[in-house]
């Protein structure tokens, strides 16, 4: 499978050795700019998945920099600057970024914001499909799901994990990366059972055997994965 592609344009020798360590050894592909023009070319050559663009560029300023991206491209920008004023926010999320973080950060929140612009991105893309698994059908525009071509009544989070779930089918997803994208604003769940709750109530109504799940398996210690291949007769 093809790596994810970043391109990061950062004029901070320092940050953008330590970020770019950091997300290549997270299994991204990085593509490295510390100018708004080497940021731009760099764009053009590598058609990269993400972009984390600081603003403070020696050249050109990173507004006018994401507003030429977002002229030829679809793909999320995240802003990662020391730029703390509401106005330089404003003006951000203006010209077109996904999102916005002020320096000093952490490391492990930039992961987070990148894997929840990615999957809104993927998301976004798949919004009209109706996707089928064996007896279970999820049509994502609908919000509606059908088992064995009966609907099934979901709950708005129920559904929420569902749609994370099958949109990244057989992937691993960590319990962080699932609390993170169904309750971003409250690091409670972070600890709590609350996904292990949500994650039962949804085998009790999308499994044909909840007690012996065959879709939404459990990675002890790591998360949750939604199983494709039981699907396939």
């Amino acid at each position: 499978m093809t790596a994810i592609k970043i391109l990061v344009i950062e004029d901070d020798e320092d940050i953008l050795t330590v970020l770019c360590d950091q997300l290549e050894l997270d299994g991204y592909d990085v593509v490295k700019a510390r100018s708004g023009e080497e940021g731009l070319k760099g764009f053009e050559r590598s058609l990269p998945d993400l972009v984390i663009l600081d603003l403070n560029l020696p050249d050109i300023d990173g507004i006018k920099v994401c507003q030429r991206l977002r002229h030829v491209s679809d793909s999320p920008v995240i802003i990662l600057t020391a730029r703390d004023s509401l106005s330089d926010k404003i003006r951000g999320f203006d010209c077109g970024c996904d999102d916005y973080i002020v320096k000093p950060f952490e490391y492990l929140e930039l992961k987070a914001r990148i894997k929840a612009c990615l999957r809104r991105k993927r998301g976004a893309k798949s919004k009209g499909e109706a996707l089928s698994f064996g007896p279970l059908k999820v049509i994502l525009r609908k919000r509606e799901v059908f088992l064995n071509g009966k609907p099934v009544h979901l709950t708005k989070k129920e559904f929420d994990l569902l749609e994370i779930l099958v949109t990244h089918p057989d992937q691993v997803l960590e319990r962080d990366y699932l609390c993170t994208q169904l309750w971003p604003d409250n690091e409670t769940y972070s600890w709590s059972r609350a996904l292990d709750v949500h994650i039962r109530r949804l085998r009790l109504k999308v499994e044909p055997d909840p007690d012996h799940p065959s879709m939404i398996l459990t990675h002890p210690g790591v998360g949750y994965r939604f199983n494709t291949s039981s699907s396939s007769g």
